[in-house]
Protein backbone atom coordinates (compact mmCIF):
# COMPACT_ATOMS: atom_id res chain seq x y z
CA UNK A 1 0.00 0.00 0.00
CA UNK A 2 2.83 1.94 0.20
CA UNK A 3 3.74 2.29 -3.44
CA UNK A 4 0.00 3.54 -3.90
CA UNK A 5 -0.14 6.31 -1.31
CA UNK A 6 3.22 7.12 -3.21
CA UNK A 7 1.97 7.62 -6.09
CA UNK A 8 -1.18 9.28 -4.76
CA UNK A 9 1.08 12.00 -2.93
CA UNK A 10 3.22 12.28 -5.60
CA UNK A 11 0.36 12.26 -8.12
CA UNK A 12 -1.79 15.41 -6.32
CA UNK A 13 1.62 16.92 -5.09
CA UNK A 14 0.50 16.34 -1.29
CA UNK A 15 3.96 16.27 0.64
CA UNK A 16 7.38 17.06 -0.42
CA UNK A 17 10.59 16.23 1.18
CA UNK A 18 10.88 17.76 4.19
CA UNK A 19 7.66 18.59 4.94
CA UNK A 20 6.09 18.32 8.29
CA UNK A 21 2.74 16.74 8.56
CA UNK A 22 -0.33 16.52 11.36
CA UNK A 23 -2.51 13.04 11.16
CA UNK A 24 -5.72 13.76 11.88
CA UNK A 25 -6.16 10.41 14.00
CA UNK A 26 -9.46 9.03 15.36
CA UNK A 27 -8.43 5.65 16.21
CA UNK A 28 -9.85 4.18 12.99
CA UNK A 29 -8.50 1.90 10.91
CA UNK A 30 -8.47 4.44 8.19
CA UNK A 31 -6.51 6.93 10.42
CA UNK A 32 -4.22 4.28 11.98
CA UNK A 33 -3.20 2.79 9.01
CA UNK A 34 -2.45 6.42 7.62
CA UNK A 35 -0.33 7.16 10.75
CA UNK A 36 1.51 3.92 10.14
CA UNK A 37 2.05 4.40 6.34
CA UNK A 38 3.36 8.03 6.90
CA UNK A 39 5.69 6.54 9.82
CA UNK A 40 7.02 3.95 7.43
CA UNK A 41 7.64 6.76 5.13
CA UNK A 42 9.29 9.18 7.21
CA UNK A 43 13.10 8.42 6.82
CA UNK A 44 12.47 7.78 2.65
CA UNK A 45 10.32 11.33 2.81
CA UNK A 46 12.76 13.12 5.61
CA UNK A 47 9.35 13.93 7.06
CA UNK A 48 8.29 15.32 10.46
CA UNK A 49 5.55 13.28 11.90
CA UNK A 50 2.62 14.53 14.55
CA UNK A 51 -0.82 13.31 15.31
CA UNK A 52 -3.96 14.93 16.73
CA UNK A 53 -7.23 13.70 18.09
CA UNK A 54 -10.02 15.46 18.75
CA UNK A 55 -12.98 14.19 21.81
CA UNK A 56 -15.58 15.43 20.88
CA UNK A 57 -17.63 13.47 24.10
CA UNK A 58 -20.29 12.23 22.33
CA UNK A 59 -20.19 8.63 22.76
CA UNK A 60 -18.84 8.77 26.61
CA UNK A 61 -17.10 5.73 27.84
CA UNK A 62 -15.95 4.75 24.29
CA UNK A 63 -14.83 8.27 23.33
CA UNK A 64 -12.87 8.08 26.24
CA UNK A 65 -11.70 5.06 25.30
CA UNK A 66 -10.91 6.02 21.46
CA UNK A 67 -8.73 9.22 23.18
CA UNK A 68 -6.36 6.50 25.05
CA UNK A 69 -6.21 4.28 22.47
CA UNK A 70 -4.42 7.28 20.54
CA UNK A 71 -2.39 8.65 23.45
CA UNK A 72 -0.60 4.48 23.16
CA UNK A 73 -0.47 4.70 19.70
CA UNK A 74 1.50 7.53 19.63
CA UNK A 75 3.81 6.82 22.92
CA UNK A 76 4.47 3.47 20.68
CA UNK A 77 5.41 5.32 17.39
CA UNK A 78 6.94 7.84 19.30
CA UNK A 79 4.89 10.46 17.76
CA UNK A 80 3.96 13.48 19.74
CA UNK A 81 0.17 13.57 19.87
CA UNK A 82 -2.04 17.12 20.24
CA UNK A 83 -6.02 16.21 22.13
CA UNK A 84 -8.53 18.36 22.18
CA UNK A 85 -11.38 17.64 24.49
CA UNK A 86 -14.79 19.65 23.79
CA UNK A 87 -18.57 19.25 24.46
CA UNK A 88 -19.93 18.76 21.01
CA UNK A 89 -23.67 18.82 22.36
CA UNK A 90 -23.21 21.27 24.48
CA UNK A 91 -21.55 23.96 22.40
CA UNK A 92 -23.95 22.55 19.23
CA UNK A 93 -26.88 23.46 21.31
CA UNK A 94 -25.36 26.90 22.36
CA UNK A 95 -24.61 27.79 18.52
CA UNK A 96 -28.07 26.28 17.27
CA UNK A 97 -26.13 24.20 14.73
CA UNK A 98 -26.54 20.18 14.37
CA UNK A 99 -23.81 18.08 16.47
CA UNK A 100 -22.15 16.86 13.25
CA UNK A 101 -21.52 20.23 11.89
CA UNK A 102 -20.24 21.50 15.39
CA UNK A 103 -17.61 18.67 15.62
CA UNK A 104 -16.69 19.13 12.05
CA UNK A 105 -15.98 22.88 12.96
CA UNK A 106 -14.67 21.85 16.34
CA UNK A 107 -12.15 19.42 14.73
CA UNK A 108 -11.11 21.22 11.43
CA UNK A 109 -10.55 24.69 13.60
CA UNK A 110 -8.06 22.54 15.92
CA UNK A 111 -6.54 21.48 12.36
CA UNK A 112 -6.19 24.71 11.18
CA UNK A 113 -4.83 25.88 14.47
CA UNK A 114 -2.21 23.17 14.53
CA UNK A 115 -1.15 23.72 10.90
CA UNK A 116 -0.49 26.97 11.64
CA UNK A 117 1.06 27.08 15.20
CA UNK A 118 4.10 23.83 13.74
CA UNK A 119 4.24 24.95 9.89
CA UNK A 120 2.28 21.64 8.81
CA UNK A 121 -0.06 20.19 6.32
CA UNK A 122 -2.93 18.17 7.74
CA UNK A 123 -3.02 14.86 6.44
CA UNK A 124 -7.09 12.97 7.32
CA UNK A 125 -7.66 9.72 6.37
CA UNK A 126 -9.85 10.28 3.94
CA UNK A 127 -10.29 6.95 1.52
CA UNK A 128 -12.01 5.98 -2.46
CA UNK A 129 -14.41 4.69 0.10
CA UNK A 130 -15.33 7.48 2.06
CA UNK A 131 -15.17 9.70 -1.50
CA UNK A 132 -17.48 7.17 -3.16
CA UNK A 133 -19.87 7.26 -0.57
CA UNK A 134 -19.85 11.45 -0.60
CA UNK A 135 -20.68 10.96 -4.38
CA UNK A 136 -23.35 8.89 -3.57
CA UNK A 137 -24.74 11.13 -1.27
CA UNK A 138 -24.63 14.50 -3.38
CA UNK A 139 -25.90 13.18 -5.83
CA UNK A 140 -29.27 11.93 -3.66
CA UNK A 141 -29.52 15.63 -2.16
CA UNK A 142 -29.47 17.06 -5.92
CA UNK A 143 -26.00 18.75 -6.40
CA UNK A 144 -24.66 20.76 -8.87
CA UNK A 145 -21.29 19.69 -10.48
CA UNK A 146 -18.86 20.80 -7.32
CA UNK A 147 -20.95 17.74 -5.51
CA UNK A 148 -19.86 15.41 -8.48
CA UNK A 149 -16.26 16.10 -7.45
CA UNK A 150 -16.95 14.94 -4.00
CA UNK A 151 -13.66 14.83 -1.36
CA UNK A 152 -10.95 16.43 -3.15
CA UNK A 153 -7.40 15.07 -2.64
CA UNK A 154 -6.18 18.25 -1.22
CA UNK A 155 -7.61 21.53 0.04
CA UNK A 156 -5.74 24.48 1.06
CA UNK A 157 -3.52 23.09 4.48
CA UNK A 158 -5.68 19.40 3.94
CA UNK A 159 -4.25 16.63 2.27
CA UNK A 160 -5.48 13.06 1.87
CA UNK A 161 -2.72 10.53 1.03
CA UNK A 162 -5.59 7.70 0.91
CA UNK A 163 -7.75 8.96 -1.51
CA UNK A 164 -7.45 6.19 -3.78
CA UNK A 165 -7.23 3.01 -1.43
CA UNK A 166 -10.33 1.30 -0.38
CA UNK A 167 -11.64 1.06 3.15
CA UNK A 168 -11.40 -3.32 2.19
CA UNK A 169 -7.64 -2.89 1.28
CA UNK A 170 -7.21 -0.87 4.30
CA UNK A 171 -8.72 -3.05 6.61
CA UNK A 172 -6.34 -6.05 4.96
CA UNK A 173 -3.33 -3.64 5.71
CA UNK A 174 -4.16 -3.48 9.23
CA UNK A 175 -4.79 -7.17 9.17
CA UNK A 176 -1.23 -8.07 7.40
CA UNK A 177 0.44 -5.68 9.60
CA UNK A 178 -1.07 -6.93 13.18
CA UNK A 179 -2.19 -3.03 13.58
CA UNK A 180 -5.21 -2.52 16.48
CA UNK A 181 -7.19 -0.08 15.67
CA UNK A 182 -10.84 1.14 17.40
CA UNK A 183 -13.91 1.01 15.90
CA UNK A 184 -16.88 3.49 16.55
CA UNK A 185 -19.99 1.74 17.69
CA UNK A 186 -22.44 4.47 15.46
CA UNK A 187 -20.77 2.97 12.01
CA UNK A 188 -22.94 -0.10 12.40
CA UNK A 189 -26.14 2.10 12.81
CA UNK A 190 -28.63 3.12 9.67
CA UNK A 191 -30.15 5.89 11.71
CA UNK A 192 -27.27 8.30 9.66
CA UNK A 193 -27.64 8.61 6.02
CA UNK A 194 -23.54 7.86 5.17
CA UNK A 195 -24.34 4.52 6.79
CA UNK A 196 -27.42 4.12 4.84
CA UNK A 197 -25.09 4.44 1.74
CA UNK A 198 -22.38 2.30 3.02
CA UNK A 199 -24.43 -0.58 4.01
CA UNK A 200 -27.22 -0.70 1.14
CA UNK A 201 -26.65 1.17 -1.53
CA UNK A 202 -23.12 0.48 -2.28
CA UNK A 203 -23.07 -2.91 -1.85
CA UNK A 204 -25.12 -2.90 -4.58
CA UNK A 205 -23.46 -0.99 -6.89
CA UNK A 206 -20.41 -3.23 -6.08
CA UNK A 207 -22.18 -6.00 -7.38
CA UNK A 208 -22.63 -4.48 -10.98
CA UNK A 209 -19.06 -3.01 -11.36
CA UNK A 210 -16.66 -4.65 -8.01
CA UNK A 211 -14.43 -1.46 -8.58
CA UNK A 212 -17.25 0.84 -8.22
CA UNK A 213 -14.52 3.10 -6.34
CA UNK A 214 -12.39 3.28 -8.71
CA UNK A 215 -14.53 4.53 -11.25
CA UNK A 216 -16.37 7.18 -8.74
CA UNK A 217 -12.87 8.23 -7.93
CA UNK A 218 -12.46 8.63 -11.59
CA UNK A 219 -15.89 10.73 -12.16
CA UNK A 220 -14.93 12.57 -8.94
CA UNK A 221 -11.58 13.79 -10.89
CA UNK A 222 -13.12 14.28 -14.34
CA UNK A 223 -15.81 16.44 -12.59
CA UNK A 224 -13.09 18.74 -10.81
CA UNK A 225 -10.65 19.01 -14.14
CA UNK A 226 -14.01 20.40 -15.85
CA UNK A 227 -15.05 22.99 -12.69
CA UNK A 228 -11.77 23.65 -12.63
CA UNK A 229 -11.87 24.79 -16.49
CA UNK A 230 -15.70 26.38 -15.57
CA UNK A 231 -14.55 28.06 -12.82
CA UNK A 232 -11.39 30.06 -15.03
CA UNK A 233 -13.78 30.68 -17.80
CA UNK A 234 -16.22 32.24 -15.33
CA UNK A 235 -13.83 34.63 -13.25
CA UNK A 236 -12.79 35.58 -16.85
CA UNK A 237 -16.11 36.48 -17.86
CA UNK A 238 -17.40 38.15 -14.69
CA UNK A 239 -14.17 40.46 -15.21
CA UNK A 240 -15.62 41.47 -18.07
CA UNK A 241 -19.45 42.31 -16.75
CA UNK A 242 -18.03 43.93 -13.42
CA UNK A 243 -19.20 47.34 -13.41
CA UNK A 244 -19.52 49.75 -10.53
CA UNK A 245 -21.88 48.65 -7.75
CA UNK A 246 -21.73 45.04 -9.17
CA UNK A 247 -22.49 43.56 -12.96
CA UNK A 248 -23.85 43.91 -16.38
CA UNK A 249 -27.27 42.24 -16.65
CA UNK A 250 -26.82 42.63 -20.55
CA UNK A 251 -24.10 40.67 -20.16
CA UNK A 252 -24.40 38.29 -17.65
CA UNK A 253 -27.80 37.14 -20.08
CA UNK A 254 -25.69 36.51 -22.66
CA UNK A 255 -23.24 34.07 -20.88
CA UNK A 256 -23.41 30.36 -21.88
CA UNK A 257 -25.52 28.09 -18.77
CA UNK A 258 -23.11 26.16 -17.49
CA UNK A 259 -20.96 29.95 -16.74
CA UNK A 260 -24.08 31.90 -15.82
CA UNK A 261 -24.87 28.86 -13.19
CA UNK A 262 -21.64 29.13 -11.92
CA UNK A 263 -21.26 32.93 -12.30
CA UNK A 264 -24.63 32.82 -9.76
CA UNK A 265 -22.76 30.30 -7.79
CA UNK A 266 -19.12 32.71 -7.73
CA UNK A 267 -21.34 36.05 -7.30
CA UNK A 268 -23.05 34.59 -3.77
CA UNK A 269 -20.18 32.78 -2.31
CA UNK A 270 -18.11 35.87 -2.94
CA UNK A 271 -19.92 39.06 -1.82
CA UNK A 272 -23.10 37.50 -0.05
CA UNK A 273 -21.19 34.62 1.80
CA UNK A 274 -24.18 31.78 0.64
CA UNK A 275 -23.68 29.27 -1.63
CA UNK A 276 -27.25 28.84 -3.48
CA UNK A 277 -28.91 25.79 -4.16
CA UNK A 278 -30.65 25.24 -7.19
CA UNK A 279 -34.10 27.04 -6.75
CA UNK A 280 -32.13 30.37 -5.59
CA UNK A 281 -29.85 29.87 -9.17
CA UNK A 282 -32.87 29.90 -11.17
CA UNK A 283 -34.59 33.30 -8.92
CA UNK A 284 -31.35 35.17 -9.85
CA UNK A 285 -31.13 34.06 -13.27
CA UNK A 286 -34.56 35.44 -13.97
CA UNK A 287 -34.62 38.73 -12.11
CA UNK A 288 -31.14 38.99 -14.01
CA UNK A 289 -33.27 38.59 -17.78
CA UNK A 290 -36.58 40.65 -16.32
CA UNK A 291 -35.24 42.70 -13.42
CA UNK A 292 -36.13 42.68 -9.20
CA UNK A 293 -35.39 40.61 -6.20
CA UNK A 294 -35.31 38.18 -4.03
CA UNK A 295 -34.03 37.99 -0.88
CA UNK A 296 -31.40 35.20 0.61
CA UNK A 297 -31.85 33.11 4.05
CA UNK A 298 -28.56 34.96 5.13
CA UNK A 299 -29.32 38.43 5.52
CA UNK A 300 -29.10 39.74 1.80
CA UNK A 301 -30.66 40.28 -1.01
CA UNK A 302 -29.77 40.01 -4.87
CA UNK A 303 -31.51 42.58 -6.75
CA UNK A 304 -31.26 43.97 -10.38
CA UNK A 305 -32.31 46.80 -11.36
CA UNK A 306 -31.05 49.56 -14.00
CA UNK A 307 -29.49 46.71 -15.79
CA UNK A 308 -26.60 46.45 -13.13
CA UNK A 309 -27.66 42.79 -10.77
CA UNK A 310 -25.77 43.63 -7.41
CA UNK A 311 -25.87 42.21 -3.67
CA UNK A 312 -27.04 44.34 -1.10
CA UNK A 313 -26.73 43.26 2.78
CA UNK A 314 -30.45 43.63 4.98
CA UNK A 315 -29.12 46.69 6.72
CA UNK A 316 -31.34 50.03 7.08
CA UNK A 317 -29.56 52.84 5.62
CA UNK A 318 -31.21 55.00 7.27
CA UNK A 319 -29.96 53.54 10.78
CA UNK A 320 -26.69 53.64 9.52
CA UNK A 321 -26.52 56.97 8.31
CA UNK A 322 -27.73 58.80 11.09
CA UNK A 323 -24.63 57.14 13.29
CA UNK A 324 -22.30 59.72 11.20
CA UNK A 325 -21.92 62.81 12.67
CA UNK A 326 -21.00 65.87 10.15
CA UNK A 327 -17.31 66.56 10.15
CA UNK A 328 -16.02 69.88 9.15
CA UNK A 329 -13.66 70.28 5.67
CA UNK A 330 -10.27 70.94 7.00
CA UNK A 331 -7.06 71.36 4.43
CA UNK A 332 -5.64 68.08 5.95
CA UNK A 333 -7.99 65.53 7.44
CA UNK A 334 -8.80 62.14 7.42
CA UNK A 335 -11.49 59.84 9.27
CA UNK A 336 -13.38 56.81 8.70
CA UNK A 337 -16.99 56.18 7.87
CA UNK A 338 -18.24 52.43 7.35
CA UNK A 339 -15.51 50.68 5.82
CA UNK A 340 -14.00 53.44 3.81
CA UNK A 341 -11.02 55.59 5.00
CA UNK A 342 -11.41 59.59 3.51
CA UNK A 343 -8.65 61.83 3.37
CA UNK A 344 -8.15 65.61 2.31
CA UNK A 345 -4.67 67.23 1.81
CA UNK A 346 -3.93 70.45 -0.19
CA UNK A 347 -1.61 69.88 -3.40
CA UNK A 348 -0.28 72.32 -5.85
CA UNK A 349 -1.43 72.21 -9.47
CA UNK A 350 1.19 73.02 -12.18
CA UNK A 351 -0.92 74.90 -14.38
CA UNK A 352 -5.02 76.25 -14.38
CA UNK A 353 -5.34 75.13 -17.63
CA UNK A 354 -8.27 72.27 -17.27
CA UNK A 355 -6.45 70.12 -19.54
CA UNK A 356 -2.93 70.42 -18.13
CA UNK A 357 -4.78 69.85 -14.41
CA UNK A 358 -6.09 66.58 -15.70
CA UNK A 359 -3.46 65.30 -17.19
CA UNK A 360 -1.63 66.44 -13.65
CA UNK A 361 -3.58 64.11 -12.02
CA UNK A 362 -3.97 60.55 -11.87
CA UNK A 363 -6.73 60.28 -14.51
CA UNK A 364 -10.15 61.98 -14.66
CA UNK A 365 -11.94 59.95 -11.49
CA UNK A 366 -8.45 62.31 -9.48
CA UNK A 367 -10.01 65.40 -11.46
CA UNK A 368 -13.26 65.47 -10.16
CA UNK A 369 -12.49 65.18 -6.66
CA UNK A 370 -10.23 68.08 -7.07
CA UNK A 371 -11.63 71.18 -4.92
CA UNK A 372 -10.95 74.44 -4.95
CA UNK A 373 -9.55 75.36 -1.51
CA UNK A 374 -12.17 78.73 -1.34
CA UNK A 375 -14.89 76.88 -0.26
CA UNK A 376 -13.04 76.11 3.49
CA UNK A 377 -13.72 79.98 4.39
CA UNK A 378 -17.56 78.79 4.09
CA UNK A 379 -17.31 75.81 6.64
CA UNK A 380 -18.36 73.45 4.09
CA UNK A 381 -19.09 69.60 6.18
CA UNK A 382 -19.14 65.91 5.47
CA UNK A 383 -22.04 64.20 5.87
CA UNK A 384 -25.13 61.75 4.60
CA UNK A 385 -27.55 62.55 2.21
CA UNK A 386 -30.31 64.92 3.50
CA UNK A 387 -34.01 66.20 1.75
CA UNK A 388 -33.72 68.69 -0.08
CA UNK A 389 -29.95 68.71 -1.44
CA UNK A 390 -28.82 69.95 -4.61
CA UNK A 391 -26.54 68.93 -7.05
CA UNK A 392 -25.20 71.34 -10.11
CA UNK A 393 -23.46 69.07 -13.06
CA UNK A 394 -19.90 71.33 -13.89
CA UNK A 395 -19.98 70.28 -17.72
CA UNK A 396 -23.47 70.71 -18.23
CA UNK A 397 -24.36 73.66 -15.61
CA UNK A 398 -27.43 71.86 -14.78
CA UNK A 399 -28.77 71.64 -11.26
CA UNK A 400 -30.90 68.79 -9.63
CA UNK A 401 -32.15 66.82 -6.79
CA UNK A 402 -28.98 64.54 -5.34
CA UNK A 403 -32.06 61.84 -5.77
CA UNK A 404 -32.32 62.18 -9.63
CA UNK A 405 -28.43 62.83 -9.35
CA UNK A 406 -27.55 59.11 -7.96
CA UNK A 407 -30.72 57.92 -9.98
CA UNK A 408 -28.56 58.98 -13.27
CA UNK A 409 -25.54 57.69 -11.77
CA UNK A 410 -27.00 54.56 -11.29
CA UNK A 411 -26.33 54.61 -7.11
CA UNK A 412 -27.96 51.67 -5.47
CA UNK A 413 -30.41 52.95 -3.58
CA UNK A 414 -29.83 50.77 -0.38
CA UNK A 415 -26.20 52.51 -0.91
CA UNK A 416 -27.02 56.34 -1.00
CA UNK A 417 -27.38 56.72 2.61
CA UNK A 418 -23.73 55.17 3.21
CA UNK A 419 -21.70 57.06 0.55
CA UNK A 420 -20.76 60.84 1.91
CA UNK A 421 -21.24 64.12 0.74
CA UNK A 422 -19.47 67.96 1.13
CA UNK A 423 -22.19 69.93 1.62
CA UNK A 424 -22.62 73.93 2.33
CA UNK A 425 -26.42 73.79 3.62
CA UNK A 426 -28.59 71.81 0.44
CA UNK A 427 -25.74 72.66 -1.75
CA UNK A 428 -23.75 69.72 -2.66
CA UNK A 429 -20.07 70.63 -3.12
CA UNK A 430 -18.72 67.52 -3.67
CA UNK A 431 -20.61 63.93 -3.74
CA UNK A 432 -18.62 60.60 -3.19
CA UNK A 433 -19.03 58.39 -6.70
CA UNK A 434 -19.77 61.56 -8.56
CA UNK A 435 -16.97 64.37 -7.90
CA UNK A 436 -17.11 68.05 -7.52
CA UNK A 437 -20.02 70.16 -8.24
CA UNK A 438 -19.83 73.78 -10.49
CA UNK A 439 -19.61 75.19 -7.49
CA UNK A 440 -16.29 73.87 -6.01
CA UNK A 441 -14.20 73.53 -8.89
CA UNK A 442 -11.02 74.04 -8.86
CA UNK A 443 -10.46 75.41 -12.34
CA UNK A 444 -9.09 79.35 -11.49
CA UNK A 445 -6.60 77.88 -8.60
CA UNK A 446 -3.48 77.03 -8.33
CA UNK A 447 -3.87 75.02 -5.31
CA UNK A 448 -6.53 72.21 -4.50
CA UNK A 449 -7.86 70.11 -2.33
CA UNK A 450 -7.45 66.48 -3.15
CA UNK A 451 -9.92 63.89 -1.92
CA UNK A 452 -9.31 60.43 -1.57
CA UNK A 453 -11.34 57.77 -0.53
CA UNK A 454 -10.13 54.38 -0.05
CA UNK A 455 -11.33 50.81 1.64
CA UNK A 456 -10.13 51.45 5.42
CA UNK A 457 -7.38 48.82 6.78
CA UNK A 458 -9.88 47.32 9.03
CA UNK A 459 -13.47 46.56 8.60
CA UNK A 460 -15.85 47.97 11.74
CA UNK A 461 -18.04 44.59 13.26
CA UNK A 462 -20.46 46.86 14.14
CA UNK A 463 -20.94 49.16 11.14
CA UNK A 464 -19.55 52.38 12.99
CA UNK A 465 -19.78 55.50 11.41
CA UNK A 466 -17.02 56.85 14.09
CA UNK A 467 -15.10 60.00 12.38
CA UNK A 468 -12.44 60.83 14.31
CA UNK A 469 -10.55 63.63 12.37
CA UNK A 470 -6.92 63.84 12.23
Amino acid sequence: MNKLVLNTMSKYRLLQNGDRVIVALSGGADSVALLDVLISLKEKLNLTVYAAHVNHNLRGAEADRDESFCKFLCKNYNTELFVKSVNVRALAKEQRISEELCGRNVRYGFFDELSARLRAKVATAHTASDNAETLIFNIVRGSSLGGVCAIPPKRGNIIRPLIEVTRDRIEDYCRKKGLEYMTDSTNSSDDYTRNKIRHNVIPVLKEINPGFEAAAMRLSENASDILSYINSQTASSLDNCRVQYGYDCKKLAEFDSAILNNAVVTICREEAHFSPEQRHIDLIKNIINNGGAINLPNGFSVIAKQNILRIAENVSSEDFAREFSPVELKSEMSFEFSDKQYSVKEILLASKDESELNAASDGIDDYNNLLNPDILADGPVFRTRRQGDRFTYPQRRITKPLRKTMNEMKIPSEARDKILVLALDSTILWCESIGASLQAQCNNSDKALKIDVKQANRLSSDLNAKNEVV
